[in-house]
């Protein structure tokens, strides 16, 4: 009686567990048509500046997706996830070269994260390393993946992906270090961008 009674007990704490996972995920549905104004990474960044006292304007302006460079999109992609187009939101084989490695390490280093999976975390969760955070990721990732075309996922990527002290998305990042919009930059200014750009932009702007 006594084991019935703790395999039925479990089975509802499982069901809630489900249920709350559930309802907690976030409804991405509403990226199709709207632009977030911002995101959980803001929002963390903002509060860690508060804390510190650093006056830091968040930078950010948002533009469509045929006015930032294609160079730009490619050394992203290169650099970021170079299967973006052709996964479902979680590359298999990194993912699973990741958790063999942290496995080997015993530690959360290696994400193995795809671009609609750093777009999951960036918008709705922290950046905590842990199993159930990364669950949740998955998760998200996915129903991005369901909801949005890829051009959409990459588009909202672009325009809140952090470059730099509360710079966030390719064209205030590219107004900040370059002078000039997104869709104008060069092979030559694209993103691992130089330590001496973010330097001289960090003196020029060393008043905020």
């Amino acid at each position: 009686m006594k084991r019935v009674l703790l395999k039925s007990l479990f089975v509802t704490l499982f069901v809630g567990l489900c249920f709350y996972f559930y309802y907690s995920l976030p409804n991405v549905s509403l990226l199709k048509q709207q632009n977030p104004r911002t995101s959980a990474l803001m929002e963390l960044r903002a509060e860690e500046y508060r804390q510190k006292n650093i006056r830091a304007p968040r930078r950010q302006v948002w533009v469509a997706y045929d006015a930032i460079s294609e160079d730009l999109k490619k050394a992203i992609l290169v650099n970021e996830d170079a299967a973006f187009f052709s996964h479902k939101g979680v590359d298999l084989e990194e993912l699973k070269a990741a958790l063999k490695k942290d496995w080997e390490t015993m530690s959360f280093n290696r994400g193995g994260s795809t671009i609609t999976m750093q777009l999951a975390k960036n918008l709705y969760l922290n950046p905590s390393k842990n199993p159930g955070r990364k669950i949740k990721e998955i998760v998200i990732a996915w129903q991005l993946e369901q909801t949005l075309s890829k051009r959409r996922i990459f588009e909202i990527y672009l325009n809140i992906v952090e470059w730099g002290r509360n710079v966030y998305g390719a064209e205030a990042a590219a107004r900040f270090y370059f002078g000039k919009s997104a869709a104008a930059l060069d092979p030559l200014e694209l993103p691992p961008w130089p330590h001496c750009c973010q330097v001289r932009a960090s003196r020029k702007n060393a008043t905020y």
